[in-house]
């Protein structure tokens, strides 16, 4: 089964999220910050991650950039979700270390189509 790491901070978009991929059949395991997000990751690893990035403790730019100094595990593929939708966002995540990029509100599809792509990818 897939393993799908969620790291945010608001419960109403964890839920959410959690609702979706347990829907398609994902095994899903949650984190409220960063921090946690880096622990969850060694102890289950995951084959993908979705992270926010603005997040309280360890906000998103920096623990991809501790998972990508810590290579662990190795080859996590990340996924940005976030409410950053302004011009230039989507380059200037995709740059910091990110594998994808989705903005809120989250739709289905185009969720679901982001992770079929980063998992066909790291496999």
């Amino acid at each position: 089964m897939t393993k799908v790491l969620v790291a945010e901070d608001s419960p109403i978009n964890r839920e959410l999220l959690r609702e979706l991929l347990e829907a398609r059949g994902y095994e899903v395991f949650e984190a409220c910050n960063g921090q946690e997000a880096l622990e969850l990751s060694t102890q289950i690893e995951p084959d993908v991650l979705l992270l926010d990035i603005g997040m309280p403790v360890l906000d998103g730019f920096a623990t991809v950039r501790k998972l990508r100094e810590s290579n662990s595990p190795p080859g996590l593929p990340v996924l940005a979700v976030t409410a950053y939708a302004m011009r230039g966002d989507r380059e200037n995540i995709l740059n910091s270390g990110f594998d994808g990029y989705i903005s809120k509100p989250i739709e289905a599809n185009t969720l679901f189509k982001q992770i079929d792509q980063l998992l066909s990818k790291s496999r």
